[in-house]
Protein backbone atom coordinates (compact mmCIF):
# COMPACT_ATOMS: atom_id res chain seq x y z
CA UNK A 1 0.00 0.00 0.00
CA UNK A 2 1.26 3.46 -1.01
CA UNK A 3 1.24 6.21 1.73
CA UNK A 4 0.60 9.83 0.86
CA UNK A 5 -0.29 12.39 3.51
CA UNK A 6 -0.39 15.64 4.93
CA UNK A 7 2.40 17.86 7.51
CA UNK A 8 0.25 20.94 9.39
CA UNK A 9 0.94 22.51 13.09
CA UNK A 10 -2.35 21.85 13.74
CA UNK A 11 -4.29 19.14 11.52
CA UNK A 12 -7.00 17.73 12.91
CA UNK A 13 -9.24 20.17 11.08
CA UNK A 14 -7.74 19.54 7.61
CA UNK A 15 -10.58 17.68 5.15
CA UNK A 16 -7.90 17.01 2.74
CA UNK A 17 -7.83 13.00 4.35
CA UNK A 18 -11.49 12.83 3.55
CA UNK A 19 -11.16 14.26 -0.04
CA UNK A 20 -8.00 12.02 -0.85
CA UNK A 21 -8.90 8.61 0.95
CA UNK A 22 -12.80 8.81 -1.31
CA UNK A 23 -10.77 9.47 -4.53
CA UNK A 24 -8.24 6.53 -3.80
CA UNK A 25 -11.29 4.09 -2.81
CA UNK A 26 -13.29 5.07 -6.10
CA UNK A 27 -10.07 4.77 -9.15
CA UNK A 28 -9.35 1.24 -6.44
CA UNK A 29 -5.87 2.32 -5.93
CA UNK A 30 -4.40 0.54 -2.82
CA UNK A 31 -3.02 3.93 -1.12
CA UNK A 32 -3.68 5.85 2.08
CA UNK A 33 -4.09 9.51 3.28
CA UNK A 34 -2.66 10.41 6.35
CA UNK A 35 -2.78 13.42 8.17
CA UNK A 36 0.79 14.36 9.83
CA UNK A 37 0.87 16.62 12.86
CA UNK A 38 4.52 18.19 12.29
CA UNK A 39 5.76 20.86 14.97
CA UNK A 40 7.84 23.45 13.33
CA UNK A 41 11.17 22.29 14.95
CA UNK A 42 11.20 18.83 13.73
CA UNK A 43 9.93 19.37 10.12
CA UNK A 44 13.42 18.38 8.78
CA UNK A 45 13.18 15.34 10.48
CA UNK A 46 9.68 15.01 9.32
CA UNK A 47 11.11 15.60 5.81
CA UNK A 48 13.66 13.01 6.46
CA UNK A 49 11.53 10.56 7.32
CA UNK A 50 9.26 10.89 4.33
CA UNK A 51 12.89 9.67 2.05
CA UNK A 52 13.01 6.81 4.64
CA UNK A 53 10.00 5.78 4.58
CA UNK A 54 9.02 5.77 1.21
CA UNK A 55 6.07 8.07 1.70
CA UNK A 56 4.94 8.56 -2.60
CA UNK A 57 3.32 12.21 -2.02
CA UNK A 58 2.39 15.37 0.69
CA UNK A 59 0.33 18.18 0.78
CA UNK A 60 1.70 20.66 2.91
CA UNK A 61 -0.57 23.55 4.79
CA UNK A 62 0.27 25.83 7.50
CA UNK A 63 2.79 26.60 9.01
CA UNK A 64 5.03 25.03 6.37
CA UNK A 65 4.40 25.75 2.92
CA UNK A 66 7.45 28.16 2.64
CA UNK A 67 9.66 26.53 5.65
CA UNK A 68 10.11 23.18 3.65
CA UNK A 69 11.20 24.57 0.80
CA UNK A 70 14.65 24.24 2.00
CA UNK A 71 14.67 20.38 2.46
CA UNK A 72 13.03 19.73 -0.80
CA UNK A 73 15.34 18.94 -3.82
CA UNK A 74 13.53 21.05 -6.35
CA UNK A 75 10.90 24.02 -6.59
CA UNK A 76 9.22 24.69 -9.84
CA UNK A 77 8.61 27.99 -11.11
CA UNK A 78 4.78 28.19 -10.33
CA UNK A 79 5.66 27.60 -6.32
CA UNK A 80 8.46 30.02 -6.57
CA UNK A 81 6.21 32.74 -8.15
CA UNK A 82 3.92 32.26 -5.15
CA UNK A 83 6.30 31.82 -2.29
CA UNK A 84 5.02 28.89 -1.28
CA UNK A 85 4.91 24.75 -1.75
CA UNK A 86 1.37 23.15 -1.07
CA UNK A 87 2.22 19.64 -2.79
CA UNK A 88 5.61 17.77 -2.92
CA UNK A 89 6.10 14.77 -5.41
CA UNK A 90 8.57 11.83 -4.99
CA UNK A 91 10.32 11.39 -8.26
CA UNK A 92 12.30 8.33 -7.46
CA UNK A 93 15.07 9.70 -4.47
CA UNK A 94 13.58 13.31 -5.64
CA UNK A 95 11.53 15.85 -3.86
CA UNK A 96 10.11 18.04 -6.00
CA UNK A 97 7.62 20.76 -4.41
CA UNK A 98 5.03 23.04 -6.43
CA UNK A 99 1.99 24.30 -6.30
CA UNK A 100 -1.52 23.23 -7.03
CA UNK A 101 -3.30 26.67 -4.95
CA UNK A 102 -2.90 29.30 -7.85
CA UNK A 103 -4.91 26.60 -10.48
CA UNK A 104 -6.67 25.36 -8.10
CA UNK A 105 -8.50 28.73 -8.03
CA UNK A 106 -8.77 29.10 -11.83
CA UNK A 107 -10.28 25.58 -12.66
CA UNK A 108 -12.69 26.71 -9.97
CA UNK A 109 -13.53 29.65 -11.16
CA UNK A 110 -13.93 28.26 -14.89
CA UNK A 111 -16.33 25.72 -13.41
CA UNK A 112 -18.55 27.84 -12.45
CA UNK A 113 -18.28 29.82 -15.60
CA UNK A 114 -16.15 32.75 -14.80
CA UNK A 115 -13.89 34.59 -18.09
CA UNK A 116 -10.70 34.68 -16.86
CA UNK A 117 -8.88 36.01 -20.40
CA UNK A 118 -8.87 39.74 -20.02
CA UNK A 119 -10.86 39.50 -17.09
CA UNK A 120 -10.50 42.73 -13.90
CA UNK A 121 -9.82 41.07 -10.65
CA UNK A 122 -9.83 42.90 -7.45
CA UNK A 123 -8.19 40.45 -4.87
CA UNK A 124 -8.44 41.43 -0.86
CA UNK A 125 -5.59 40.29 1.39
CA UNK A 126 -2.24 40.49 0.87
CA UNK A 127 -0.52 36.79 2.19
CA UNK A 128 -0.40 33.63 0.99
CA UNK A 129 -3.64 32.90 -0.29
CA UNK A 130 -3.84 36.69 -1.79
CA UNK A 131 -0.42 35.93 -3.31
CA UNK A 132 -1.42 32.29 -4.77
CA UNK A 133 -4.72 33.97 -6.37
CA UNK A 134 -3.04 36.64 -8.54
CA UNK A 135 -0.24 34.39 -9.33
CA UNK A 136 -3.33 31.98 -10.79
CA UNK A 137 -5.14 34.61 -12.21
CA UNK A 138 -2.03 35.96 -14.05
CA UNK A 139 -1.44 32.60 -15.44
CA UNK A 140 -5.08 32.50 -16.70
CA UNK A 141 -4.44 35.99 -18.60
CA UNK A 142 -6.48 38.18 -16.14
CA UNK A 143 -5.83 42.35 -17.86
CA UNK A 144 -5.73 43.68 -14.65
CA UNK A 145 -5.62 42.67 -10.70
CA UNK A 146 -5.98 45.71 -7.98
CA UNK A 147 -4.83 44.26 -4.76
CA UNK A 148 -6.97 45.76 -1.52
CA UNK A 149 -5.30 45.38 2.10
CA UNK A 150 -6.29 46.83 5.52
CA UNK A 151 -2.36 48.20 5.35
CA UNK A 152 -1.65 49.23 2.22
CA UNK A 153 2.52 48.73 2.24
CA UNK A 154 1.56 45.28 2.61
CA UNK A 155 -0.80 45.63 -0.84
CA UNK A 156 2.38 47.36 -2.42
CA UNK A 157 4.87 45.29 -1.22
CA UNK A 158 3.08 42.16 -2.72
CA UNK A 159 2.15 44.26 -5.73
CA UNK A 160 5.95 45.08 -6.51
CA UNK A 161 7.33 41.64 -5.89
CA UNK A 162 5.46 39.90 -8.09
CA UNK A 163 5.79 42.78 -10.82
CA UNK A 164 9.23 40.82 -11.56
CA UNK A 165 8.03 37.60 -11.75
CA UNK A 166 4.38 37.99 -13.24
CA UNK A 167 3.89 38.66 -17.06
CA UNK A 168 0.84 40.72 -18.44
CA UNK A 169 -1.11 41.82 -16.31
CA UNK A 170 -1.77 45.23 -14.79
CA UNK A 171 -1.11 44.80 -10.85
CA UNK A 172 -2.17 48.09 -8.90
CA UNK A 173 -2.33 48.30 -4.63
CA UNK A 174 -4.40 50.40 -2.19
CA UNK A 175 -5.88 49.81 1.14
CA UNK A 176 -9.94 48.87 2.03
CA UNK A 177 -9.81 52.64 3.41
CA UNK A 178 -9.08 54.40 0.39
CA UNK A 179 -11.22 57.29 -1.16
CA UNK A 180 -10.39 54.96 -4.77
CA UNK A 181 -11.98 51.48 -3.39
CA UNK A 182 -15.40 52.68 -4.61
CA UNK A 183 -13.94 53.14 -8.16
CA UNK A 184 -11.79 50.21 -8.20
CA UNK A 185 -15.10 47.82 -7.42
CA UNK A 186 -16.74 49.83 -10.10
CA UNK A 187 -14.56 48.04 -12.86
CA UNK A 188 -14.12 45.00 -10.89
CA UNK A 189 -14.95 41.39 -13.03
CA UNK A 190 -14.06 39.22 -10.22
CA UNK A 191 -13.80 40.02 -6.77
CA UNK A 192 -11.49 37.27 -4.58
CA UNK A 193 -11.62 37.36 -0.76
CA UNK A 194 -8.07 36.14 0.54
CA UNK A 195 -8.31 36.65 3.83
CA UNK A 196 -9.43 35.14 7.32
CA UNK A 197 -12.21 38.12 7.81
CA UNK A 198 -14.86 36.04 6.97
CA UNK A 199 -13.84 32.88 8.75
CA UNK A 200 -16.36 31.02 11.59
CA UNK A 201 -16.43 32.83 14.69
CA UNK A 202 -14.50 35.96 13.23
CA UNK A 203 -15.99 38.52 15.67
CA UNK A 204 -15.81 41.40 12.52
CA UNK A 205 -16.80 39.18 10.09
CA UNK A 206 -20.15 41.35 9.50
CA UNK A 207 -18.07 44.47 9.63
CA UNK A 208 -15.53 43.10 7.29
CA UNK A 209 -18.34 42.89 4.90
CA UNK A 210 -20.38 46.08 5.54
CA UNK A 211 -17.13 48.07 4.92
CA UNK A 212 -16.76 46.90 1.00
CA UNK A 213 -18.18 48.69 -1.26
CA UNK A 214 -20.21 45.54 -3.17
CA UNK A 215 -23.04 48.65 -4.64
CA UNK A 216 -19.99 49.39 -6.80
CA UNK A 217 -19.48 46.19 -8.03
CA UNK A 218 -21.01 45.65 -11.83
CA UNK A 219 -24.51 43.34 -12.21
CA UNK A 220 -22.37 41.03 -13.71
CA UNK A 221 -19.14 40.52 -11.62
CA UNK A 222 -18.63 37.01 -9.48
CA UNK A 223 -17.35 36.91 -6.30
CA UNK A 224 -15.86 34.53 -4.48
CA UNK A 225 -14.73 34.06 -0.85
CA UNK A 226 -11.51 31.35 -0.09
CA UNK A 227 -13.16 30.65 3.05
CA UNK A 228 -15.24 27.44 3.21
CA UNK A 229 -16.30 27.56 7.31
CA UNK A 230 -18.90 29.16 6.95
CA UNK A 231 -19.54 28.04 3.47
CA UNK A 232 -22.18 30.90 3.56
CA UNK A 233 -20.27 33.56 4.36
CA UNK A 234 -21.13 37.13 4.94
CA UNK A 235 -19.59 38.57 1.88
CA UNK A 236 -21.07 36.10 -0.30
CA UNK A 237 -24.92 36.42 1.44
CA UNK A 238 -24.27 40.15 0.69
CA UNK A 239 -23.04 39.36 -2.59
CA UNK A 240 -26.17 37.40 -3.35
CA UNK A 241 -28.61 39.68 -2.06
CA UNK A 242 -27.15 41.76 -4.80
CA UNK A 243 -27.88 39.47 -7.17
CA UNK A 244 -24.73 38.91 -8.28
CA UNK A 245 -22.70 35.30 -9.02
CA UNK A 246 -21.22 33.45 -5.98
CA UNK A 247 -18.80 30.62 -5.37
CA UNK A 248 -18.10 29.41 -2.55
CA UNK A 249 -14.44 27.93 -1.01
CA UNK A 250 -15.00 24.55 -1.46
CA UNK A 251 -14.57 25.18 -5.36
CA UNK A 252 -10.45 26.20 -4.75
CA UNK A 253 -9.98 23.61 -2.02
CA UNK A 254 -11.50 20.52 -4.24
CA UNK A 255 -9.40 21.60 -7.20
CA UNK A 256 -6.19 22.19 -5.54
CA UNK A 257 -6.41 18.62 -4.18
CA UNK A 258 -7.21 16.82 -7.70
CA UNK A 259 -4.25 18.70 -8.71
CA UNK A 260 -2.01 17.36 -6.32
CA UNK A 261 -4.08 13.88 -6.94
CA UNK A 262 -3.25 13.82 -10.62
CA UNK A 263 -0.17 14.43 -10.11
CA UNK A 264 1.17 11.97 -7.77
CA UNK A 265 -0.88 9.17 -9.59
CA UNK A 266 -1.12 10.23 -13.78
CA UNK A 267 -4.73 9.58 -13.26
CA UNK A 268 -7.70 11.86 -13.55
CA UNK A 269 -9.26 12.83 -9.68
CA UNK A 270 -12.71 11.91 -9.57
CA UNK A 271 -13.99 15.00 -8.67
CA UNK A 272 -18.13 13.97 -7.98
CA UNK A 273 -17.10 11.64 -5.48
CA UNK A 274 -14.26 14.33 -4.11
CA UNK A 275 -16.63 16.98 -3.38
CA UNK A 276 -19.11 15.03 -2.13
CA UNK A 277 -16.55 13.88 0.57
CA UNK A 278 -15.86 17.33 1.07
CA UNK A 279 -19.28 18.69 1.30
CA UNK A 280 -20.14 15.83 4.01
CA UNK A 281 -16.90 16.49 6.23
CA UNK A 282 -16.67 20.86 5.67
CA UNK A 283 -19.26 21.60 8.72
CA UNK A 284 -17.99 19.01 10.83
Amino acid sequence: MDVYGIFGFPIAHSRSPAMQNRAFETLGIDARYLPFLVAPEHLADAVRGVRALGIRGLNITLPHKTAIMPWLDSIDPVAREVGAVNTVIRDGDQLRGTNTDAEGLTRALLEAGAKLAGTRATVLGAGGAARASIVGLARAGASKIHVVARQRERAEALVSDLRTSLDGPILDACDLASTSLVSVFAETDLLVQATSATLDGTPTAQSFTNGLPLGALPATALVTDLVYKPLQTSLLRAAEARGLLTLDGLGMLLHQGALAFELWTGRPAPLVPMRAALSEHALV
